[in-house]
């Protein structure tokens, strides 16, 4: 076959050979073949018969809920790393979408994140971590796309009902007001907004929304709707010419790469507006690169989505890794590229919002699948990939069987493209230590003596990005330090006179919002505390508790003592508590189990096996009062517990069989204002 080569394309192919043979010694399997006769499929890239759909970009999403809440604990150079890693063009991952929690104080998969007016009179555009986050991808990317979606909502908007729809204008004030927010306090242009995350939308909702961001002068915000199937939006929309026409974009969720007739039918834009939700594992990162080829070759999608942006949540919580990378230890500053970011640079630092997929896109003759795209300027940037099964289950939906099997596959530029002279080449390698390369540039390809073909050996589990483009870059640190457990001695005094971020460290809020306060009626040892800030449920997007938690710690902690100043603030109902093994979190709060110490404000105390209160050891009468700082102590030893009020015993070696191990926590008995102090546990797993 070399002899149907050139000497000067002999030569180059020897080198790529050599490039793609890497250090773990493997054999140097011909994966480049230039200007080769070879059986397989041929595929023209052509853009003489026009252009296919504007490419809108490749992104993820932070919240939905509470997915960067580590992030914001990292100590620098890490954290600042993390986010290079993420959206720094030509390094890494280099986003071109960061989609945000408009946050509403409910649970949302990991966590509560907090919404900028808690009460109708209240606006705080400081809360939460999203617009940091905003602010950091675009200190680094200033032609990021910024979207924001609610999941849940304040509950005054509700008025009684756990819906967003009772008042309409009121919900899309909110909404506006969070638009506003980001530009006048962070100098943030919000690009798209959604309605609902998965949940109904109400069509006089969205022309409400659309004619208010108008009256704001909002006029370049876009309409996403509606971030749940693609069904119905599409028919009403058709059905609906006002609708049709304040709906910029049909963005679904889980597509499984296609869309649907309807949705085509509208010629609106078409998104995968959340996609991925998959462990960040080499199958995570095969189900990822099928994707973002497929959404477009099966489905017209032009932007992708991954939920989510970064692991930074405990890994016990629902759907743990399940972000683009991992970074889950603020506590030693570790954190791991997975391999995702990899698979994500093949098309997001070869492409950019504005450019155009070819029409001559589509499948591999053996499996597998190839888009081209192109900035009308002359570059082109083609993508390829070979996915097997097996290595690109997404954790949604069904992935019916199909074959991937060694191929060669031959490719023709034509149109503009026939003079192309050389083409950079990234390739990946998932799977077998002995044989995976992930983002590796091999030998550039030369055309000039090929009339424009060029022709790869393909096999299984193989991504190839070849461009005209020439910055490409897989960025790189040092490496982080090394992964430790959580600290088995952790103290708190909240003593934040002017916090950066309204929530205390490492603390992850699974029902309720915990904010650091200045008790401004105590200048003395409780001056700054953290507090429980909801007096009302939200509206919810998932099973929330009926009381309020914040969770902390190790997972296998087993044996520890935890000791807390608290404060009820409600008087006669109200009631506060600590607790250790909590075994469940996010969307599985309600149920979680643990050994709970609670007081209350009549005077009563609980010792319970469950948040919810069902399972109870022990209860009794206690002097205790609402207003009043008391501390609480709860020990839990292999199979038995104890607890002291005020340093006193009030409970002693009640067994405790079930749960093991568990998050430390602190929460409410209700929505109501309460205040924790000099929260400090010892434990060992």
């Amino acid at each position: 076959m070399a002899d149907w080569l050139l000497p000067a394309s002999r030569q180059r192919r020897v080198k790529a050979m050599t490039a793609a043979a890497g250090s773990a010694g493997r054999a140097a399997v011909p994966l480049l073949l230039c200007a080769l006769l070879a059986p397989g499929g041929a595929y023209v890239l052509d853009d003489s018969d026009g252009l296919g759909r504007e490419f809108d970009g490749i992104g993820a999403v932070s919240g939905g809920g509470a997915t960067s809440r580590l992030l914001v604990n990292y100590p620098e150079p890490y954290r600042s790393q993390i986010l290079d890693y993420l959206f720094k063009p030509n390094f890494g991952a280099s986003l071109h979408i960061l989609k945000v929690e408009i946050g509403g104080d409910g649970q949302t998969t990991d966590g509560t994140e907090p919404s900028h007016m808690h009460y109708a009179l209240d606006e705080n555009y400081f809360r939460g971590y999203e617009w940091w986050l905003m602010k950091e991808a675009k200190k680094r990317n200033p032609n990021i796309t910024l979207i924001g979606l609610p999941w849940s909502f304040p509950g005054w908007l509700g008025k009684g009902f756990d819906w967003p729809y009772v008042n309409l204008q009121l919900t899309a004030y909110y909404v506006v007001t969070w638009i506003v927010g980001a530009k006048r306090y962070h100098d943030l242009d919000i690009d798209y907004i959604g309605i609902w995350n998965e949940r109904s939308y109400n069509a006089n909702y969205i022309k409400i929304l659309r004619k208010m961001l108008n009256s704001q002068g909002l006029q370049q915000v876009k309409i996403i709707a509606s971030d749940n199937l693609w069904e119905s939006i599409s028919a009403a929309m058709l059905l609906d010419a006002e609708l049709f026409k304040v709906v910029d974009v049909i963005g679904a969720h889980y597509p499984g790469t296609h869309s649907v007739k309807d949705a085509r039918l509208t010629g609106k834009k078409l998104w995968s507006s959340e996609d991925f939700s998959t462990l960040n594992s080499d199958t995570g990162a095969g189900c990822w690169g099928r994707i973002l080829n497929q959404n477009y070759v099966n489905g017209y999608m032009t932007s992708t989505i991954a939920w989510n942006l970064v692991a930074s949540y405990y890994e016990q919580l629902p759907y743990g890794r399940c972000g683009l990378m991992t970074a889950q230890e603020p506590w030693s500053g570790h954190y791991v590229v997975e391999s995702p970011v990899w698979v994500s640079a093949h098309t997001t630092q070869f492409t950019q919002p504005g450019w155009y997929y070819l029409k001559t896109v589509g499948h591999l003759e053996k499996g597998g699948s190839y888009v081209a795209l192109t900035d009308g300027l002359g570059n082109l940037t083609i993508i390829i990939e070979t996915m097997s099964h097996k290595h690109s289950k997404c954790i949604r939906p069904f992935l019916p069987y199909f074959n991937v099997s060694q191929q060669f596959a031959t490719f023709v530029l034509k149109g503009s493209f026939s003079e192309i002279p050389e083409l950079q080449v990234w390739y990946t390698k998932l799977g077998k230590t002995s044989e995976r390369f992930l983002f590796k540039q091999l030998n550039s390809l030369w055309l000039l003596d090929s009339n424009g073909s060029f022709t790869l050996k393909l096999q299984e589990d193989e991504l190839f990005t070849l461009t005209t483009l020439t910055t490409g870059r897989k960025g790189s640190y040092l490496l982080p330090p090394k992964s430790q457990y959580f600290p088995s001695t952790y103290k708190d005094d909240f003593n934040a006179d002017y916090p950066f971020f309204s929530e205390a460290p490492n603390f992850a809020d699974q029902t309720g919002v915990f904010e650091y306060f200045t008790n401004m009626e105590d200048p003395g040892e409780h001056h700054f505390t953290l507090r429980q800030v909801l007096n009302q449920r939200p509206i919810t997007w998932a099973a929330d508790a009926s009381n309020t938690i914040s969770i902390i710690g190790d997972y296998n902690w087993t044996n520890l003592t935890i000791k807390c100043d608290v404060y009820i603030e409600t008087p006669h109902t109200g009631g506060v508590f600590i607790a250790g093994r909590v075994n469940k979190g996010g969307i599985l709060i309600r149920s979680a189990r643990g050994i709970f110490f609670w007081i209350f404000a009549n005077g009563s105390y609980r010792v319970a096996g469950d948040l919810a209160g069902w399972i109870i050891y022990a209860l009794g009468r206690v002097e205790v009062i609402a207003k009043k700082w008391y501390t609480l102590t709860l020990t839990i030893k292999g199979r038995f517990a104890s607890g002291m009020l005020n340093g006193k015993s009030l409970w002693t070696d009640i067994p405790v069989n079930f749960p093991k191990n568990g998050w430390a926590a602190i929460g409410t008995h209700s929505f109501e204002f309460a205040q924790f102090d000099n929260f400090h546990v010892e434990a060992t797993r």
